[in-house]
Protein backbone atom coordinates (compact mmCIF):
# COMPACT_ATOMS: atom_id res chain seq x y z
CA UNK A 1 0.00 0.00 0.00
CA UNK A 2 1.31 3.68 -1.36
CA UNK A 3 0.87 5.98 1.40
CA UNK A 4 1.29 9.81 1.10
CA UNK A 5 -1.04 9.89 -1.58
CA UNK A 6 -3.66 11.92 0.39
CA UNK A 7 -1.79 14.86 1.39
CA UNK A 8 -1.86 17.86 0.03
CA UNK A 9 0.05 17.98 -3.33
CA UNK A 10 2.25 21.04 -1.80
CA UNK A 11 3.38 18.15 0.73
CA UNK A 12 5.61 15.44 -0.96
CA UNK A 13 7.41 12.84 1.76
CA UNK A 14 10.64 13.55 2.14
CA UNK A 15 13.68 12.01 -0.17
CA UNK A 16 14.35 9.04 1.49
CA UNK A 17 11.85 8.81 4.40
CA UNK A 18 11.08 5.37 5.51
CA UNK A 19 7.09 4.65 4.66
CA UNK A 20 4.77 2.88 6.91
CA UNK A 21 4.41 -0.71 6.61
CA UNK A 22 2.20 -1.76 4.69
CA UNK A 23 -1.21 -3.07 6.31
CA UNK A 24 -0.72 -7.03 6.02
CA UNK A 25 2.45 -6.37 8.49
CA UNK A 26 2.12 -5.62 12.27
CA UNK A 27 4.56 -3.56 13.83
CA UNK A 28 3.35 0.18 13.72
CA UNK A 29 5.46 3.46 14.91
CA UNK A 30 4.25 6.41 17.27
CA UNK A 31 4.74 8.77 19.26
CA UNK A 32 2.53 9.98 22.13
CA UNK A 33 4.08 12.82 23.55
CA UNK A 34 3.72 15.92 21.18
CA UNK A 35 2.93 19.63 21.92
CA UNK A 36 2.19 22.41 19.35
CA UNK A 37 0.77 26.14 19.29
CA UNK A 38 -2.23 24.51 21.30
CA UNK A 39 -0.54 24.98 24.63
CA UNK A 40 3.51 26.01 24.74
CA UNK A 41 4.98 24.16 21.23
CA UNK A 42 6.45 26.52 18.84
CA UNK A 43 4.61 24.86 15.62
CA UNK A 44 1.61 25.10 13.92
CA UNK A 45 -0.35 20.78 14.47
CA UNK A 46 -0.33 20.68 10.86
CA UNK A 47 2.82 21.20 10.23
CA UNK A 48 4.13 18.91 13.29
CA UNK A 49 1.91 16.36 12.05
CA UNK A 50 3.79 16.01 8.44
CA UNK A 51 6.94 16.17 9.86
CA UNK A 52 6.33 13.28 11.65
CA UNK A 53 4.12 11.37 8.79
CA UNK A 54 6.86 12.49 6.27
CA UNK A 55 9.52 10.31 8.76
CA UNK A 56 7.69 7.32 8.85
CA UNK A 57 6.14 7.26 11.89
CA UNK A 58 2.02 5.16 11.90
CA UNK A 59 0.73 7.19 14.82
CA UNK A 60 0.75 10.54 16.18
CA UNK A 61 -0.98 12.27 19.26
CA UNK A 62 -0.60 15.71 19.98
CA UNK A 63 -1.19 16.07 23.43
CA UNK A 64 -1.10 19.85 24.43
CA UNK A 65 -1.37 20.95 28.19
CA UNK A 66 -4.92 21.05 29.44
CA UNK A 67 -6.31 21.54 26.06
CA UNK A 68 -7.93 18.90 23.49
CA UNK A 69 -7.97 20.54 19.88
CA UNK A 70 -11.19 21.29 19.61
CA UNK A 71 -13.30 25.04 19.06
CA UNK A 72 -12.58 27.56 17.48
CA UNK A 73 -9.12 28.75 19.10
CA UNK A 74 -6.96 32.28 17.21
CA UNK A 75 -3.79 33.15 18.37
CA UNK A 76 -1.61 36.39 17.32
CA UNK A 77 -0.03 35.47 13.82
CA UNK A 78 3.01 36.79 14.94
CA UNK A 79 3.17 36.91 18.92
CA UNK A 80 3.51 33.28 19.51
CA UNK A 81 6.43 31.01 20.34
CA UNK A 82 6.95 30.50 16.77
CA UNK A 83 7.16 34.26 15.48
CA UNK A 84 6.63 35.38 12.12
CA UNK A 85 9.33 32.72 10.64
CA UNK A 86 6.92 29.95 12.27
CA UNK A 87 4.08 31.69 10.34
CA UNK A 88 6.22 31.91 6.91
CA UNK A 89 6.81 28.58 7.27
CA UNK A 90 3.50 27.85 7.67
CA UNK A 91 1.83 29.40 4.54
CA UNK A 92 4.80 28.61 2.07
CA UNK A 93 3.76 24.52 3.41
CA UNK A 94 0.05 24.85 3.25
CA UNK A 95 -0.89 28.52 1.20
CA UNK A 96 -3.42 30.86 1.76
CA UNK A 97 -6.51 28.64 0.67
CA UNK A 98 -5.56 26.18 3.73
CA UNK A 99 -3.91 29.18 6.55
CA UNK A 100 -6.79 31.80 7.94
CA UNK A 101 -5.54 34.46 8.69
CA UNK A 102 -7.73 37.82 10.17
CA UNK A 103 -7.58 41.58 11.59
CA UNK A 104 -8.21 41.70 15.26
CA UNK A 105 -7.68 45.44 16.40
CA UNK A 106 -5.10 46.09 14.35
CA UNK A 107 -3.36 43.03 15.04
CA UNK A 108 -3.02 40.14 12.91
CA UNK A 109 -4.43 36.61 13.86
CA UNK A 110 -4.29 33.08 13.01
CA UNK A 111 -7.07 30.31 13.54
CA UNK A 112 -5.30 26.89 15.04
CA UNK A 113 -6.89 24.15 13.05
CA UNK A 114 -8.97 21.53 15.28
CA UNK A 115 -7.99 17.44 15.42
CA UNK A 116 -11.12 16.96 12.78
CA UNK A 117 -9.81 19.55 10.45
CA UNK A 118 -6.00 17.91 11.01
CA UNK A 119 -7.35 14.26 10.77
CA UNK A 120 -9.18 15.11 7.39
CA UNK A 121 -5.99 16.16 5.45
CA UNK A 122 -3.55 13.44 6.87
CA UNK A 123 -4.89 10.39 8.12
CA UNK A 124 -5.01 7.18 5.74
CA UNK A 125 -6.49 3.56 6.56
CA UNK A 126 -3.77 1.38 7.08
CA UNK A 127 -1.28 3.83 6.39
CA UNK A 128 -1.31 6.89 9.27
CA UNK A 129 -3.63 7.88 11.84
CA UNK A 130 -3.84 10.73 14.43
CA UNK A 131 -5.06 9.68 18.42
CA UNK A 132 -6.95 12.03 20.33
CA UNK A 133 -5.26 13.15 23.19
CA UNK A 134 -3.99 15.74 26.33
CA UNK A 135 -1.73 16.02 29.17
CA UNK A 136 -2.83 16.17 32.06
CA UNK A 137 -1.03 19.19 33.76
CA UNK A 138 -1.27 19.32 37.55
CA UNK A 139 0.80 20.02 40.50
CA UNK A 140 0.95 19.15 44.21
CA UNK A 141 2.70 22.39 45.93
CA UNK A 142 5.53 23.25 43.67
CA UNK A 143 6.23 19.76 42.23
CA UNK A 144 4.72 19.06 38.65
CA UNK A 145 2.41 16.04 38.25
CA UNK A 146 1.77 15.34 34.39
CA UNK A 147 -0.26 12.39 33.04
CA UNK A 148 -1.27 11.72 29.49
CA UNK A 149 -4.68 10.62 28.24
CA UNK A 150 -4.52 8.97 24.99
CA UNK A 151 -7.13 8.10 22.98
CA UNK A 152 -10.05 10.79 25.16
CA UNK A 153 -12.34 11.63 23.76
CA UNK A 154 -13.41 14.57 26.46
CA UNK A 155 -11.25 17.49 28.27
CA UNK A 156 -10.22 15.75 31.68
CA UNK A 157 -9.45 18.73 34.26
CA UNK A 158 -6.77 18.66 36.49
CA UNK A 159 -8.15 17.06 39.38
CA UNK A 160 -5.27 18.20 42.45
CA UNK A 161 -5.08 16.75 45.42
CA UNK A 162 -3.46 17.10 49.23
CA UNK A 163 0.19 15.08 48.25
CA UNK A 164 1.48 14.37 44.63
CA UNK A 165 0.18 10.66 44.96
CA UNK A 166 -3.49 11.81 45.20
CA UNK A 167 -2.77 13.76 42.45
CA UNK A 168 -2.01 11.20 40.39
CA UNK A 169 -4.49 9.11 41.44
CA UNK A 170 -7.04 11.66 41.29
CA UNK A 171 -6.48 12.27 37.25
CA UNK A 172 -6.10 8.98 36.75
CA UNK A 173 -9.31 8.32 38.17
CA UNK A 174 -10.73 10.71 35.98
CA UNK A 175 -9.60 8.96 32.66
CA UNK A 176 -11.01 5.82 33.82
CA UNK A 177 -14.36 7.19 34.91
CA UNK A 178 -14.79 9.01 31.17
CA UNK A 179 -13.91 5.37 29.74
CA UNK A 180 -16.19 3.93 31.91
CA UNK A 181 -18.64 6.41 31.26
CA UNK A 182 -18.32 6.83 27.19
CA UNK A 183 -16.87 2.91 26.57
CA UNK A 184 -14.28 4.48 24.28
CA UNK A 185 -11.18 2.44 24.50
CA UNK A 186 -7.93 4.75 26.61
CA UNK A 187 -5.65 5.08 28.85
CA UNK A 188 -3.30 6.86 31.27
CA UNK A 189 0.31 7.15 31.41
CA UNK A 190 2.33 9.01 33.66
CA UNK A 191 4.88 11.55 32.24
CA UNK A 192 8.80 12.16 32.75
CA UNK A 193 8.90 11.30 36.66
CA UNK A 194 12.14 12.94 37.28
CA UNK A 195 11.12 16.67 35.97
CA UNK A 196 11.09 18.49 38.72
CA UNK A 197 11.91 15.54 41.10
CA UNK A 198 8.35 15.28 41.67
CA UNK A 199 7.36 11.71 41.50
CA UNK A 200 8.89 8.48 43.75
CA UNK A 201 9.00 4.88 42.90
CA UNK A 202 7.07 4.56 46.19
CA UNK A 203 3.97 7.13 45.43
CA UNK A 204 4.01 5.66 41.36
CA UNK A 205 3.85 2.25 42.77
CA UNK A 206 0.78 2.71 44.48
CA UNK A 207 -1.68 4.45 42.06
CA UNK A 208 -4.25 1.68 41.16
CA UNK A 209 -5.08 1.66 37.29
CA UNK A 210 -1.74 3.16 36.18
CA UNK A 211 0.25 0.69 34.37
CA UNK A 212 2.35 3.11 31.66
CA UNK A 213 5.54 5.72 32.53
CA UNK A 214 8.01 7.05 30.75
CA UNK A 215 11.37 5.12 31.24
CA UNK A 216 12.60 7.77 28.04
CA UNK A 217 11.58 11.16 27.29
CA UNK A 218 13.13 13.53 25.30
CA UNK A 219 12.96 16.48 26.94
CA UNK A 220 16.31 17.94 28.32
CA UNK A 221 14.80 18.65 31.46
CA UNK A 222 13.52 15.55 32.74
CA UNK A 223 16.83 13.70 33.76
CA UNK A 224 15.86 10.14 33.08
CA UNK A 225 19.65 9.69 34.46
CA UNK A 226 18.21 10.83 37.54
CA UNK A 227 21.47 11.65 40.12
CA UNK A 228 23.26 10.50 42.88
CA UNK A 229 20.38 11.47 45.35
CA UNK A 230 17.52 10.48 42.60
CA UNK A 231 17.04 7.14 41.15
CA UNK A 232 16.74 7.20 37.34
CA UNK A 233 13.55 6.17 35.44
CA UNK A 234 15.23 2.76 34.99
CA UNK A 235 15.36 2.00 38.44
CA UNK A 236 12.46 3.64 39.24
CA UNK A 237 10.54 1.06 36.71
CA UNK A 238 12.65 -2.11 38.96
CA UNK A 239 11.82 -1.09 42.27
CA UNK A 240 8.01 -0.67 41.24
CA UNK A 241 7.43 -3.84 39.12
CA UNK A 242 9.39 -5.73 41.84
CA UNK A 243 7.20 -4.61 44.70
CA UNK A 244 4.10 -4.79 42.50
CA UNK A 245 4.28 -7.87 40.98
CA UNK A 246 5.23 -10.07 44.75
CA UNK A 247 1.70 -7.98 46.06
CA UNK A 248 -1.29 -9.21 45.31
CA UNK A 249 -4.20 -7.59 43.17
CA UNK A 250 -1.08 -5.18 41.70
CA UNK A 251 -0.41 -4.93 37.62
CA UNK A 252 2.49 -4.66 36.21
CA UNK A 253 4.11 -1.32 34.55
CA UNK A 254 5.18 -0.98 31.21
CA UNK A 255 7.65 1.63 29.98
CA UNK A 256 7.33 4.00 27.35
CA UNK A 257 9.71 5.97 25.36
CA UNK A 258 7.96 9.50 24.11
CA UNK A 259 9.67 13.05 22.62
CA UNK A 260 7.55 15.66 24.91
CA UNK A 261 8.51 17.99 21.94
CA UNK A 262 8.02 21.32 21.84
CA UNK A 263 10.70 22.87 19.78
CA UNK A 264 10.49 22.52 15.95
CA UNK A 265 12.84 25.29 14.62
CA UNK A 266 16.20 24.86 16.54
CA UNK A 267 17.50 21.49 16.78
CA UNK A 268 20.08 21.50 19.86
CA UNK A 269 20.45 19.21 22.67
CA UNK A 270 19.49 22.25 24.94
CA UNK A 271 16.11 21.95 22.90
CA UNK A 272 12.86 19.43 23.29
CA UNK A 273 13.15 18.49 20.20
CA UNK A 274 10.85 15.79 17.93
CA UNK A 275 12.25 12.36 16.87
CA UNK A 276 13.66 11.36 20.00
CA UNK A 277 11.40 8.78 21.29
CA UNK A 278 8.80 6.63 20.50
CA UNK A 279 6.56 3.60 20.94
CA UNK A 280 6.65 0.49 18.36
CA UNK A 281 3.11 -1.50 18.54
CA UNK A 282 2.47 -5.23 17.19
CA UNK A 283 -1.24 -5.06 16.43
CA UNK A 284 -3.12 -6.52 13.97
CA UNK A 285 -4.41 -2.51 12.41
CA UNK A 286 -3.76 0.83 12.55
CA UNK A 287 -6.46 1.69 14.48
CA UNK A 288 -6.58 3.46 17.96
CA UNK A 289 -8.42 0.97 19.33
CA UNK A 290 -6.04 -1.92 18.25
CA UNK A 291 -2.99 0.10 19.39
CA UNK A 292 -4.82 0.72 22.71
CA UNK A 293 -5.28 -2.39 23.39
CA UNK A 294 -1.85 -4.22 22.46
CA UNK A 295 -0.27 -1.53 24.43
CA UNK A 296 -2.50 -2.64 27.29
CA UNK A 297 -1.21 -6.32 26.30
CA UNK A 298 2.49 -5.27 26.83
CA UNK A 299 2.72 -6.16 23.10
CA UNK A 300 5.15 -2.66 22.27
CA UNK A 301 8.65 -1.57 22.64
CA UNK A 302 10.09 1.66 23.84
CA UNK A 303 12.67 3.02 21.50
CA UNK A 304 15.47 5.49 21.31
CA UNK A 305 17.12 4.60 17.84
CA UNK A 306 17.00 0.77 18.30
CA UNK A 307 14.81 -1.07 15.80
CA UNK A 308 13.48 -4.70 16.50
CA UNK A 309 12.72 -7.19 14.10
CA UNK A 310 10.88 -9.39 16.58
CA UNK A 311 10.32 -9.74 20.30
CA UNK A 312 9.25 -12.82 21.85
CA UNK A 313 8.19 -13.29 25.43
CA UNK A 314 7.63 -17.07 25.71
CA UNK A 315 6.72 -19.27 28.73
CA UNK A 316 10.19 -20.36 29.49
CA UNK A 317 12.28 -17.88 27.05
CA UNK A 318 12.54 -14.04 26.10
CA UNK A 319 13.63 -13.53 22.63
CA UNK A 320 14.53 -10.89 20.70
CA UNK A 321 15.51 -10.37 17.18
CA UNK A 322 17.43 -6.62 16.20
CA UNK A 323 17.35 -4.78 12.88
CA UNK A 324 20.87 -4.04 12.54
CA UNK A 325 22.65 -1.34 10.97
CA UNK A 326 25.64 -1.82 9.44
CA UNK A 327 28.99 -0.99 11.50
CA UNK A 328 26.62 -0.88 15.19
CA UNK A 329 27.02 -2.93 18.09
CA UNK A 330 24.16 -3.63 20.10
CA UNK A 331 24.48 -5.39 23.99
CA UNK A 332 21.51 -6.47 25.68
CA UNK A 333 21.15 -6.49 29.05
CA UNK A 334 18.14 -9.05 30.80
CA UNK A 335 16.99 -7.35 33.47
CA UNK A 336 14.84 -8.45 36.33
CA UNK A 337 14.58 -9.56 40.28
CA UNK A 338 14.55 -13.05 41.82
CA UNK A 339 11.98 -14.45 44.17
CA UNK A 340 13.74 -13.85 47.64
CA UNK A 341 15.50 -10.55 47.13
CA UNK A 342 16.89 -8.69 50.08
CA UNK A 343 13.17 -6.19 50.32
CA UNK A 344 15.16 -3.85 52.91
CA UNK A 345 15.27 0.02 52.18
CA UNK A 346 16.80 2.83 53.24
CA UNK A 347 15.83 6.17 53.09
CA UNK A 348 18.48 8.82 51.23
CA UNK A 349 19.26 11.35 54.04
CA UNK A 350 20.28 14.84 53.77
CA UNK A 351 23.60 16.34 55.09
CA UNK A 352 22.03 16.72 58.25
CA UNK A 353 20.64 12.99 58.37
CA UNK A 354 17.48 14.07 57.78
CA UNK A 355 15.44 11.62 55.19
CA UNK A 356 14.83 13.30 51.76
CA UNK A 357 11.18 12.88 49.92
CA UNK A 358 13.02 10.63 47.35
CA UNK A 359 12.99 7.52 45.86
CA UNK A 360 14.67 5.32 48.95
CA UNK A 361 17.87 3.12 47.97
CA UNK A 362 17.16 -0.66 47.80
CA UNK A 363 19.12 -3.93 46.93
CA UNK A 364 20.86 -4.57 44.33
CA UNK A 365 19.02 -7.25 44.08
CA UNK A 366 15.81 -5.72 42.73
CA UNK A 367 16.01 -4.91 38.79
CA UNK A 368 19.45 -6.86 38.79
CA UNK A 369 20.88 -7.85 35.07
CA UNK A 370 20.38 -11.47 34.96
CA UNK A 371 22.38 -11.86 31.80
CA UNK A 372 23.96 -9.79 29.34
CA UNK A 373 25.06 -10.85 25.36
CA UNK A 374 26.05 -9.35 22.15
CA UNK A 375 25.02 -9.91 18.85
CA UNK A 376 21.65 -9.07 17.22
CA UNK A 377 19.85 -12.19 18.47
CA UNK A 378 19.85 -12.05 22.20
CA UNK A 379 18.15 -14.78 23.90
CA UNK A 380 17.48 -15.50 27.88
CA UNK A 381 16.08 -18.85 29.41
CA UNK A 382 13.95 -18.49 32.40
CA UNK A 383 15.88 -20.55 35.78
CA UNK A 384 12.17 -20.31 37.04
CA UNK A 385 12.92 -18.09 39.88
CA UNK A 386 12.19 -14.96 37.89
CA UNK A 387 9.71 -12.25 39.41
CA UNK A 388 9.68 -10.69 35.87
CA UNK A 389 12.63 -10.50 33.31
CA UNK A 390 12.70 -6.91 30.85
CA UNK A 391 15.22 -6.09 27.89
CA UNK A 392 17.76 -3.36 27.47
CA UNK A 393 19.24 -3.09 24.32
CA UNK A 394 21.73 -0.42 24.04
CA UNK A 395 23.47 0.23 20.77
CA UNK A 396 27.50 1.27 19.83
CA UNK A 397 25.56 4.20 18.04
CA UNK A 398 25.39 7.89 18.99
CA UNK A 399 22.15 9.48 18.63
CA UNK A 400 21.29 11.96 16.29
CA UNK A 401 20.08 15.28 18.47
CA UNK A 402 20.70 13.69 21.35
CA UNK A 403 18.58 15.10 25.16
CA UNK A 404 21.76 14.67 26.74
CA UNK A 405 25.39 14.95 25.14
CA UNK A 406 27.17 11.07 24.65
CA UNK A 407 23.54 9.70 24.98
CA UNK A 408 23.86 6.20 22.79
CA UNK A 409 20.45 4.57 20.71
CA UNK A 410 18.88 2.54 22.68
CA UNK A 411 15.43 0.29 23.13
CA UNK A 412 13.74 -1.00 26.04
CA UNK A 413 11.32 -4.41 26.06
CA UNK A 414 8.48 -5.06 28.25
CA UNK A 415 8.51 -6.89 31.03
CA UNK A 416 7.97 -10.99 30.61
CA UNK A 417 6.13 -11.81 34.18
CA UNK A 418 6.16 -16.11 34.37
CA UNK A 419 3.16 -17.39 35.37
CA UNK A 420 0.74 -14.49 34.37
Amino acid sequence: MLCGLLLLAALPLQAGADLPVPEGQRWWKGNLHTHSLWSDGDDYPEMIVHWYKQRGYHFLALSDHNIVLQGDKWIQATNNKGGAAALEKYLDRFGTNWVELRDAKGKQEVRLKTLNEISLLFEEPGCFLLIPSEEITDKYKSAPVHLNATNLRELVTPQGGNSVLEVMQNNVNAVWEQHRRTGQPMFPHLNHPNFGWSVTAEDLMQVKGERFFEVYNGHPLVRNEGDPTHAGTDRIWDIILTLRLTRPGLEPLYGLATDDAHIYHGQSSSNSNPGRGWVVVRAPRLTATNIVAAMEAGDFYASSGVRLKDVRRNRDCYEIEIEPEKGVTYTTQFIGTRKGFDRTSQPVLDKKGQPLPVTRRYSKEIGAVLAQSRGTAPTYSLRGDEIYVRARIVSSKRKANPYVQGEFERAWTQPLIPNR
